[in-house]
């Protein structure tokens, strides 16, 4: 099934990704961007950058191009590990995502995505493995 951007933005608009206000604005052949408005409601208690909002652009990111990607025969994906390693934070502004798959077999994707803050420095650095459903 080919989607288009604007697709993939209503499929992820009634769940998690529409909740964060993920915006995925590009997308190619192993490759999507996406980006996240930041605003009060993606704080953690302590006034910092909450890691899921963090991790849920970087995840859905990565998600939407294991979708875009799917092998032939395939009905679904589902995420079976996930690693991020958080290098900064940000208070305000745009964060943005690059996500780009490393391995593209018929059972498993890995993609690795890169989160920057306004300023296009490094905030996170993400690893997620993609069981390829039949």
């Amino acid at each position: 099934m080919e989607l288009t951007l604007a697709q993939l933005q209503e499929l992820g608009s009634p769940c998690f990704p529409g909740l964060l206000g993920i915006d995925v604005y590009e997308a190619g052949d192993g490759f999507v961007r996406a980006r996240l408005e930041l605003h009060e409601k993606h704080q953690a208690p302590n006034g910092y950058l909450h890691a899921g909002a963090v991790v849920g652009l970087a995840d859905s990111a990565c998600g939407y191009g294991c979708i875009l990607g799917l092998p032939e025969g395939a009905t679904g994906f589902t995420t079976i590990e996930l690693k991020t390693n958080f290098l900064r934070s940000a208070w305000e502004g745009t964060i943005e995502c690059e996500a780009r798959r490393l391995h593209g077999g018929r059972t498993t994707q890995v993609w690795d995505a890169t989160v920057t803050d306004p300023e296009s420095r490094t905030m996170a650095l993400f690893r997620a493995t993609q069981l390829i459903l039949r």
